[in-house]
Protein backbone atom coordinates (compact mmCIF):
# COMPACT_ATOMS: atom_id res chain seq x y z
CA UNK A 1 0.00 0.00 0.00
CA UNK A 2 1.26 3.49 -0.84
CA UNK A 3 2.62 5.31 2.19
CA UNK A 4 0.51 8.24 3.33
CA UNK A 5 2.41 11.50 3.75
CA UNK A 6 -0.56 13.62 4.78
CA UNK A 7 -1.25 14.06 8.44
CA UNK A 8 -4.34 12.68 10.07
CA UNK A 9 -6.89 14.98 11.69
CA UNK A 10 -5.61 13.81 15.07
CA UNK A 11 -2.14 15.07 14.33
CA UNK A 12 -3.37 18.32 12.80
CA UNK A 13 -5.18 19.50 15.92
CA UNK A 14 -3.11 20.34 18.97
CA UNK A 15 -4.85 19.88 22.31
CA UNK A 16 -3.16 23.11 23.41
CA UNK A 17 -5.80 24.92 21.36
CA UNK A 18 -7.83 24.79 24.56
CA UNK A 19 -5.30 24.03 27.31
CA UNK A 20 -2.98 26.95 26.59
CA UNK A 21 -2.96 29.80 29.05
CA UNK A 22 -1.07 33.03 29.21
CA UNK A 23 0.75 33.78 32.42
CA UNK A 24 -1.82 34.63 35.06
CA UNK A 25 -0.44 37.82 36.62
CA UNK A 26 -2.49 38.94 39.62
CA UNK A 27 -1.53 42.58 38.98
CA UNK A 28 -3.47 42.52 35.70
CA UNK A 29 -6.72 41.48 37.36
CA UNK A 30 -9.26 42.79 39.83
CA UNK A 31 -10.92 40.09 41.91
CA UNK A 32 -12.92 39.63 45.07
CA UNK A 33 -11.89 37.36 47.94
CA UNK A 34 -12.64 33.64 47.75
CA UNK A 35 -15.85 32.45 49.34
CA UNK A 36 -19.35 33.88 49.58
CA UNK A 37 -20.48 36.56 52.04
CA UNK A 38 -22.89 39.54 51.92
CA UNK A 39 -19.83 41.81 51.74
CA UNK A 40 -18.55 40.02 48.64
CA UNK A 41 -21.99 40.17 46.98
CA UNK A 42 -22.24 43.91 47.72
CA UNK A 43 -18.73 44.39 46.35
CA UNK A 44 -19.74 42.69 43.08
CA UNK A 45 -22.94 44.75 42.95
CA UNK A 46 -21.01 47.98 43.37
CA UNK A 47 -18.47 46.93 40.74
CA UNK A 48 -21.34 46.20 38.32
CA UNK A 49 -23.08 49.52 39.03
CA UNK A 50 -26.31 47.66 39.74
CA UNK A 51 -29.63 49.45 39.95
CA UNK A 52 -31.10 49.22 43.45
CA UNK A 53 -33.52 46.40 42.55
CA UNK A 54 -30.65 44.23 41.34
CA UNK A 55 -28.61 44.81 44.49
CA UNK A 56 -31.58 43.66 46.59
CA UNK A 57 -32.12 40.73 44.24
CA UNK A 58 -28.52 39.61 44.78
CA UNK A 59 -28.77 39.78 48.56
CA UNK A 60 -32.06 37.87 48.59
CA UNK A 61 -30.51 35.23 46.29
CA UNK A 62 -27.59 34.85 48.70
CA UNK A 63 -30.06 34.26 51.54
CA UNK A 64 -31.81 31.62 49.40
CA UNK A 65 -28.44 30.00 48.59
CA UNK A 66 -27.56 29.69 52.29
CA UNK A 67 -30.98 28.24 53.16
CA UNK A 68 -31.20 25.78 50.23
CA UNK A 69 -30.01 22.17 50.47
CA UNK A 70 -27.20 21.01 48.20
CA UNK A 71 -28.38 19.29 45.02
CA UNK A 72 -28.32 15.51 45.40
CA UNK A 73 -29.71 13.98 42.20
CA UNK A 74 -26.56 13.79 40.07
CA UNK A 75 -22.86 12.91 40.32
CA UNK A 76 -21.04 13.81 43.55
CA UNK A 77 -19.63 17.34 43.68
CA UNK A 78 -17.73 16.98 46.96
CA UNK A 79 -14.58 18.37 45.33
CA UNK A 80 -16.27 21.72 44.83
CA UNK A 81 -15.69 23.89 47.89
CA UNK A 82 -17.37 27.28 47.60
CA UNK A 83 -15.05 28.71 50.26
CA UNK A 84 -12.22 28.29 47.74
CA UNK A 85 -14.02 29.73 44.69
CA UNK A 86 -13.41 33.33 43.61
CA UNK A 87 -16.78 34.48 42.28
CA UNK A 88 -15.64 37.60 40.44
CA UNK A 89 -12.44 38.10 38.44
CA UNK A 90 -12.04 40.72 35.77
CA UNK A 91 -9.14 41.78 33.58
CA UNK A 92 -8.14 45.40 34.09
CA UNK A 93 -9.52 47.15 31.03
CA UNK A 94 -12.93 48.00 29.60
CA UNK A 95 -15.20 46.28 27.13
CA UNK A 96 -14.68 47.50 23.59
CA UNK A 97 -16.38 47.26 20.21
CA UNK A 98 -12.96 47.78 18.61
CA UNK A 99 -10.88 44.60 18.50
CA UNK A 100 -7.66 46.65 18.45
CA UNK A 101 -8.47 48.07 21.91
CA UNK A 102 -8.75 44.68 23.63
CA UNK A 103 -5.72 43.89 25.87
CA UNK A 104 -3.10 41.95 23.94
CA UNK A 105 -3.02 38.71 25.97
CA UNK A 106 -6.82 38.47 25.83
CA UNK A 107 -6.76 39.28 22.13
CA UNK A 108 -4.16 36.54 21.58
CA UNK A 109 -6.35 34.05 23.47
CA UNK A 110 -9.40 34.69 21.31
CA UNK A 111 -7.33 34.84 18.11
CA UNK A 112 -6.05 31.33 18.89
CA UNK A 113 -9.63 30.19 19.46
CA UNK A 114 -10.64 31.64 16.11
CA UNK A 115 -13.24 34.11 17.37
CA UNK A 116 -12.37 37.26 15.35
CA UNK A 117 -11.92 35.16 12.19
CA UNK A 118 -15.32 33.54 12.71
CA UNK A 119 -16.85 36.97 13.22
CA UNK A 120 -15.37 38.33 10.02
CA UNK A 121 -16.46 35.34 7.99
CA UNK A 122 -19.81 34.14 9.19
CA UNK A 123 -21.34 35.88 12.20
CA UNK A 124 -23.78 38.75 12.59
CA UNK A 125 -22.36 39.70 15.97
CA UNK A 126 -19.95 38.48 18.65
CA UNK A 127 -19.66 38.83 22.40
CA UNK A 128 -16.46 37.56 24.00
CA UNK A 129 -16.32 37.01 27.74
CA UNK A 130 -13.03 36.53 29.58
CA UNK A 131 -13.48 35.34 33.18
CA UNK A 132 -16.26 37.48 34.73
CA UNK A 133 -16.46 40.28 32.15
CA UNK A 134 -17.31 40.79 28.52
CA UNK A 135 -14.17 42.22 26.94
CA UNK A 136 -15.50 42.63 23.40
CA UNK A 137 -18.92 43.09 21.89
CA UNK A 138 -19.80 43.98 18.34
CA UNK A 139 -22.79 43.60 16.04
CA UNK A 140 -22.96 44.22 12.31
CA UNK A 141 -24.49 47.54 11.27
CA UNK A 142 -27.00 45.92 8.93
CA UNK A 143 -28.27 43.71 11.80
CA UNK A 144 -28.52 46.63 14.23
CA UNK A 145 -30.42 48.55 11.52
CA UNK A 146 -33.17 45.92 11.73
CA UNK A 147 -33.70 46.89 15.36
CA UNK A 148 -31.90 43.82 16.71
CA UNK A 149 -30.35 44.50 20.11
CA UNK A 150 -27.24 42.50 21.05
CA UNK A 151 -25.33 43.95 23.96
CA UNK A 152 -23.96 43.17 27.41
CA UNK A 153 -26.65 42.64 30.02
CA UNK A 154 -25.25 45.07 32.59
CA UNK A 155 -25.30 48.17 30.40
CA UNK A 156 -28.71 47.17 28.99
CA UNK A 157 -30.14 47.41 32.53
CA UNK A 158 -29.51 51.15 32.42
CA UNK A 159 -30.90 51.81 28.93
CA UNK A 160 -34.24 51.79 27.15
CA UNK A 161 -34.64 48.04 27.72
CA UNK A 162 -34.22 48.27 31.50
CA UNK A 163 -37.89 47.51 32.22
CA UNK A 164 -37.88 44.57 29.80
CA UNK A 165 -34.86 43.08 31.53
CA UNK A 166 -36.33 43.58 34.99
CA UNK A 167 -39.59 41.86 33.97
CA UNK A 168 -37.75 38.86 32.48
CA UNK A 169 -34.55 38.43 34.56
CA UNK A 170 -34.58 35.09 36.45
CA UNK A 171 -38.31 34.70 35.92
CA UNK A 172 -37.83 31.42 34.04
CA UNK A 173 -35.08 30.26 36.42
CA UNK A 174 -35.95 31.72 39.83
CA UNK A 175 -33.25 31.62 42.53
CA UNK A 176 -35.37 29.15 44.53
CA UNK A 177 -35.16 26.60 41.71
CA UNK A 178 -32.01 24.96 43.13
CA UNK A 179 -28.93 25.93 45.11
CA UNK A 180 -26.79 26.91 42.13
CA UNK A 181 -29.57 29.02 40.63
CA UNK A 182 -29.54 30.96 43.91
CA UNK A 183 -25.75 31.22 43.73
CA UNK A 184 -26.05 32.56 40.20
CA UNK A 185 -28.61 35.16 41.29
CA UNK A 186 -26.21 36.40 43.96
CA UNK A 187 -22.95 36.66 42.01
CA UNK A 188 -23.82 36.69 38.28
CA UNK A 189 -21.69 38.87 36.03
CA UNK A 190 -21.26 39.25 32.29
CA UNK A 191 -23.41 37.66 29.64
CA UNK A 192 -25.54 39.00 26.83
CA UNK A 193 -28.94 40.54 26.18
CA UNK A 194 -30.57 39.88 22.82
CA UNK A 195 -33.86 41.27 21.57
CA UNK A 196 -35.20 40.52 18.08
CA UNK A 197 -38.19 42.69 17.13
CA UNK A 198 -41.41 41.25 15.67
CA UNK A 199 -41.09 39.78 12.19
CA UNK A 200 -37.32 40.23 11.94
CA UNK A 201 -35.22 37.33 10.62
CA UNK A 202 -31.53 37.47 11.53
CA UNK A 203 -30.03 35.69 8.53
CA UNK A 204 -26.63 34.94 10.06
CA UNK A 205 -25.92 33.78 13.64
CA UNK A 206 -25.00 35.77 16.72
CA UNK A 207 -22.33 34.24 18.95
CA UNK A 208 -21.10 34.49 22.51
CA UNK A 209 -17.83 32.86 23.54
CA UNK A 210 -16.91 32.30 27.19
CA UNK A 211 -13.32 31.77 28.27
CA UNK A 212 -12.49 31.09 31.92
CA UNK A 213 -8.78 31.72 32.38
CA UNK A 214 -8.23 32.33 36.12
CA UNK A 215 -7.45 29.35 38.40
CA UNK A 216 -9.90 28.61 41.20
CA UNK A 217 -12.50 30.98 39.77
CA UNK A 218 -16.17 30.78 38.95
CA UNK A 219 -17.94 32.10 35.88
CA UNK A 220 -21.58 33.12 36.23
CA UNK A 221 -22.65 34.80 32.99
CA UNK A 222 -26.35 35.42 32.33
CA UNK A 223 -27.78 35.17 28.81
CA UNK A 224 -31.24 36.65 28.22
CA UNK A 225 -32.76 36.32 24.73
CA UNK A 226 -36.19 37.55 23.69
CA UNK A 227 -37.34 36.63 20.17
CA UNK A 228 -40.54 38.53 19.52
CA UNK A 229 -43.57 37.44 17.47
CA UNK A 230 -42.71 36.01 14.06
CA UNK A 231 -38.97 36.65 14.46
CA UNK A 232 -36.14 34.18 13.77
CA UNK A 233 -32.68 33.85 15.34
CA UNK A 234 -29.77 31.42 15.56
CA UNK A 235 -27.57 31.99 18.61
CA UNK A 236 -24.26 30.14 19.09
CA UNK A 237 -22.54 29.66 22.43
CA UNK A 238 -18.98 28.39 22.74
CA UNK A 239 -16.91 27.92 25.87
CA UNK A 240 -13.51 26.60 26.93
CA UNK A 241 -10.93 26.86 29.70
CA UNK A 242 -7.31 25.80 30.33
CA UNK A 243 -6.70 23.01 32.77
CA UNK A 244 -5.59 23.75 36.33
CA UNK A 245 -5.05 21.40 39.27
CA UNK A 246 -7.75 23.10 41.37
CA UNK A 247 -11.51 23.19 40.87
CA UNK A 248 -13.15 25.82 38.70
CA UNK A 249 -16.90 26.40 38.59
CA UNK A 250 -19.24 27.40 35.79
CA UNK A 251 -22.79 28.19 36.94
CA UNK A 252 -24.22 30.33 34.19
CA UNK A 253 -27.88 30.83 33.39
CA UNK A 254 -29.66 31.03 30.04
CA UNK A 255 -33.24 32.32 29.75
CA UNK A 256 -34.93 32.19 26.35
CA UNK A 257 -38.31 33.69 25.47
CA UNK A 258 -39.71 32.57 22.11
CA UNK A 259 -42.71 34.59 20.95
CA UNK A 260 -45.77 33.64 18.92
CA UNK A 261 -44.78 31.98 15.62
CA UNK A 262 -41.12 32.81 16.34
CA UNK A 263 -38.13 30.48 16.05
CA UNK A 264 -34.93 30.28 18.08
CA UNK A 265 -32.06 27.88 17.54
CA UNK A 266 -29.55 27.76 20.41
CA UNK A 267 -26.32 25.90 19.58
CA UNK A 268 -23.60 25.10 22.10
CA UNK A 269 -20.18 23.45 21.84
CA UNK A 270 -18.78 23.21 25.35
CA UNK A 271 -15.17 22.16 25.89
CA UNK A 272 -14.40 23.06 29.48
CA UNK A 273 -11.23 21.65 31.00
CA UNK A 274 -11.45 18.54 33.16
CA UNK A 275 -11.10 20.39 36.45
CA UNK A 276 -14.36 22.24 35.79
CA UNK A 277 -17.67 21.73 37.57
CA UNK A 278 -20.25 22.71 34.95
CA UNK A 279 -23.54 23.39 36.76
CA UNK A 280 -25.34 25.44 34.14
CA UNK A 281 -29.10 26.10 33.92
CA UNK A 282 -30.85 26.73 30.59
CA UNK A 283 -34.57 27.25 30.12
CA UNK A 284 -36.92 28.38 27.34
CA UNK A 285 -40.60 29.20 27.11
CA UNK A 286 -42.40 29.04 23.77
CA UNK A 287 -45.61 30.83 22.80
CA UNK A 288 -48.30 29.75 20.31
CA UNK A 289 -46.86 28.37 17.07
CA UNK A 290 -43.29 29.03 18.23
CA UNK A 291 -40.33 26.72 17.73
CA UNK A 292 -37.34 26.13 20.03
CA UNK A 293 -34.34 24.17 18.74
CA UNK A 294 -31.46 23.07 20.96
CA UNK A 295 -28.18 21.76 19.51
CA UNK A 296 -25.73 20.74 22.23
CA UNK A 297 -22.22 19.27 22.28
CA UNK A 298 -20.76 18.51 25.73
CA UNK A 299 -17.10 17.46 25.65
CA UNK A 300 -15.50 18.96 28.72
CA UNK A 301 -15.64 19.38 32.50
CA UNK A 302 -14.98 17.01 35.38
CA UNK A 303 -18.64 16.93 36.39
CA UNK A 304 -21.63 18.31 34.47
CA UNK A 305 -25.23 18.87 35.43
CA UNK A 306 -26.89 20.15 32.26
CA UNK A 307 -30.55 19.67 31.29
CA UNK A 308 -31.91 22.39 28.99
CA UNK A 309 -35.63 22.77 29.73
CA UNK A 310 -38.40 23.91 27.41
CA UNK A 311 -41.91 24.97 28.42
CA UNK A 312 -44.25 24.53 25.45
CA UNK A 313 -46.71 27.08 26.73
CA UNK A 314 -48.57 28.03 23.56
CA UNK A 315 -50.80 25.84 21.39
CA UNK A 316 -49.00 24.22 18.43
CA UNK A 317 -45.57 25.10 19.83
CA UNK A 318 -42.65 22.76 19.16
CA UNK A 319 -39.28 21.82 20.62
CA UNK A 320 -36.40 19.87 19.07
CA UNK A 321 -33.32 18.79 21.02
CA UNK A 322 -30.21 17.30 19.38
CA UNK A 323 -27.30 16.54 21.68
CA UNK A 324 -23.99 14.69 21.98
CA UNK A 325 -22.03 14.03 25.18
CA UNK A 326 -18.48 12.62 25.23
CA UNK A 327 -17.24 11.44 28.65
CA UNK A 328 -13.59 10.43 28.93
CA UNK A 329 -11.25 9.63 31.78
CA UNK A 330 -12.14 11.34 35.07
CA UNK A 331 -15.40 12.71 33.67
CA UNK A 332 -18.90 12.19 35.03
CA UNK A 333 -21.32 13.97 32.72
CA UNK A 334 -24.96 14.03 33.73
CA UNK A 335 -26.82 15.60 30.83
CA UNK A 336 -30.18 15.48 29.13
CA UNK A 337 -33.26 17.63 28.75
CA UNK A 338 -36.66 18.48 30.20
CA UNK A 339 -39.84 19.46 28.39
CA UNK A 340 -43.17 20.57 29.82
CA UNK A 341 -46.20 20.46 27.50
CA UNK A 342 -48.94 22.84 28.63
CA UNK A 343 -50.38 24.09 25.31
CA UNK A 344 -52.56 22.00 23.02
CA UNK A 345 -51.10 20.07 20.04
CA UNK A 346 -47.54 20.66 21.19
CA UNK A 347 -44.62 18.55 19.94
CA UNK A 348 -41.21 17.63 21.30
CA UNK A 349 -38.58 15.58 19.47
CA UNK A 350 -35.35 14.52 21.19
CA UNK A 351 -32.32 12.84 19.62
CA UNK A 352 -29.52 12.40 22.15
CA UNK A 353 -26.21 10.57 21.77
CA UNK A 354 -23.62 9.80 24.41
CA UNK A 355 -20.14 8.32 24.16
CA UNK A 356 -18.02 7.10 27.07
CA UNK A 357 -14.46 5.80 27.17
CA UNK A 358 -11.49 5.32 29.50
CA UNK A 359 -13.72 4.96 32.54
CA UNK A 360 -15.88 7.98 31.76
CA UNK A 361 -19.47 8.02 32.99
CA UNK A 362 -22.24 9.37 30.80
CA UNK A 363 -25.81 9.65 32.09
CA UNK A 364 -28.76 10.79 30.00
CA UNK A 365 -31.53 12.12 32.21
CA UNK A 366 -34.83 13.21 30.64
CA UNK A 367 -38.17 14.43 31.90
CA UNK A 368 -41.31 14.73 29.77
CA UNK A 369 -44.28 16.35 31.53
CA UNK A 370 -47.67 16.64 29.82
CA UNK A 371 -50.29 18.72 31.60
CA UNK A 372 -53.95 17.76 31.81
CA UNK A 373 -54.93 20.47 29.31
CA UNK A 374 -52.16 19.63 26.81
CA UNK A 375 -54.41 17.54 24.59
CA UNK A 376 -52.91 16.36 21.31
CA UNK A 377 -49.37 16.47 22.73
CA UNK A 378 -46.70 14.39 21.00
CA UNK A 379 -43.25 13.56 22.34
CA UNK A 380 -40.57 11.24 20.96
CA UNK A 381 -37.35 10.75 22.93
CA UNK A 382 -34.53 8.72 21.38
CA UNK A 383 -31.23 8.29 23.19
CA UNK A 384 -28.33 6.13 22.07
CA UNK A 385 -25.15 5.37 24.01
CA UNK A 386 -21.84 4.04 22.74
CA UNK A 387 -19.23 2.64 25.15
CA UNK A 388 -15.74 2.28 23.75
CA UNK A 389 -14.33 -0.11 26.36
CA UNK A 390 -15.21 -2.35 29.30
CA UNK A 391 -14.48 0.16 32.08
CA UNK A 392 -16.80 2.96 31.01
CA UNK A 393 -20.40 3.47 32.04
CA UNK A 394 -23.56 4.70 30.38
CA UNK A 395 -27.00 5.10 31.95
CA UNK A 396 -30.38 6.33 30.79
CA UNK A 397 -32.85 7.71 33.33
CA UNK A 398 -36.12 8.73 31.67
CA UNK A 399 -39.07 10.18 33.55
CA UNK A 400 -42.55 10.72 32.11
CA UNK A 401 -45.51 12.38 33.77
CA UNK A 402 -48.54 12.38 31.47
CA UNK A 403 -51.80 13.83 32.80
CA UNK A 404 -54.01 13.45 29.70
CA UNK A 405 -55.08 10.39 27.72
CA UNK A 406 -55.00 12.38 24.49
CA UNK A 407 -51.22 12.26 23.99
CA UNK A 408 -48.64 10.22 22.08
CA UNK A 409 -45.47 9.73 24.11
CA UNK A 410 -42.56 7.48 23.17
CA UNK A 411 -39.08 6.75 24.55
CA UNK A 412 -36.39 4.60 22.98
CA UNK A 413 -32.94 3.90 24.43
CA UNK A 414 -30.06 1.93 22.94
CA UNK A 415 -26.72 1.15 24.57
CA UNK A 416 -23.95 -0.64 22.70
CA UNK A 417 -20.25 -0.96 21.93
CA UNK A 418 -18.16 -0.49 18.80
CA UNK A 419 -18.47 -3.52 16.57
CA UNK A 420 -15.19 -5.42 16.25
CA UNK A 421 -16.39 -6.57 12.82
CA UNK A 422 -16.78 -2.97 11.65
CA UNK A 423 -13.29 -2.07 12.92
CA UNK A 424 -11.84 -5.18 11.25
CA UNK A 425 -13.52 -4.30 7.94
CA UNK A 426 -12.17 -0.74 7.93
CA UNK A 427 -8.69 -1.98 8.86
CA UNK A 428 -8.86 -4.43 5.95
CA UNK A 429 -9.34 -1.40 3.70
CA UNK A 430 -6.04 0.09 4.90
CA UNK A 431 -7.32 2.28 7.74
CA UNK A 432 -5.52 2.21 11.09
CA UNK A 433 -7.41 0.90 14.13
CA UNK A 434 -7.31 4.34 15.75
CA UNK A 435 -8.72 6.07 12.66
CA UNK A 436 -11.28 3.28 12.17
CA UNK A 437 -12.66 3.74 15.67
CA UNK A 438 -12.66 7.53 15.28
CA UNK A 439 -14.58 7.17 12.01
CA UNK A 440 -17.21 4.99 13.70
CA UNK A 441 -17.60 7.42 16.58
CA UNK A 442 -17.84 10.38 14.19
CA UNK A 443 -20.51 8.52 12.23
CA UNK A 444 -22.39 7.84 15.47
CA UNK A 445 -22.32 11.58 16.22
CA UNK A 446 -23.18 12.57 12.67
CA UNK A 447 -26.77 13.57 13.40
CA UNK A 448 -25.48 16.25 15.76
CA UNK A 449 -22.67 17.56 13.55
CA UNK A 450 -25.14 17.97 10.68
CA UNK A 451 -27.10 20.41 12.83
CA UNK A 452 -24.09 22.53 13.80
CA UNK A 453 -22.65 25.48 11.86
CA UNK A 454 -19.77 24.26 9.68
CA UNK A 455 -16.86 25.47 11.83
CA UNK A 456 -18.41 23.94 14.95
CA UNK A 457 -19.09 20.64 13.20
CA UNK A 458 -15.40 20.51 12.25
CA UNK A 459 -14.41 21.39 15.82
CA UNK A 460 -16.64 18.64 17.22
CA UNK A 461 -15.22 16.00 14.90
CA UNK A 462 -11.68 17.13 15.72
CA UNK A 463 -12.46 16.87 19.43
CA UNK A 464 -13.72 13.32 18.91
CA UNK A 465 -10.54 12.40 17.07
CA UNK A 466 -8.39 13.97 19.76
CA UNK A 467 -10.24 12.00 22.43
CA UNK A 468 -9.71 8.82 20.43
CA UNK A 469 -5.97 9.37 20.04
CA UNK A 470 -4.03 7.11 22.33
CA UNK A 471 -7.14 5.41 23.70
CA UNK A 472 -6.33 2.02 22.21
CA UNK A 473 -4.96 -0.85 24.23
Amino acid sequence: MEERNDKTYVEDVDRSLYDFRYGYNEEDYYKVAAGLTPEIVLQISEEKNDPEWMKEFRLQSLKTFIETEMVNWGPPIDGLQMDNIVTYVKPKGKMSADWDEVPQDIKDTFERLGIPKAERESLAGVGAQYDSELVYHNVREEVAALGVVYTDLESAMHGEYADMIRSHFMKLVPPGDHKFAALHGAVWSGGSFVYVPPGVTVEIPLQSYFRLNAPGAGQFEHTLIIVDEGADLHFIEGCSAPKYNIANLHAGCVELFVGKNARLRYSTIENWSKNMYNLNTKRATVEEGGRMEWVSGSFGSHVSYLYPMTILKGDNSRMEYTGITFAGEDQNLDTGMKVVHTGKNTTSVVNAKSISKSGGISTFRSAVVVGKNATGAKSAVDCSSLMLDDISQSDTIPAMDVRTKDAQIGHEAKIGKISDEAVFYLMSRGISEEDARAMIVSGFADTVSKELPLEYAVEMNNLIRLEMKGSMG
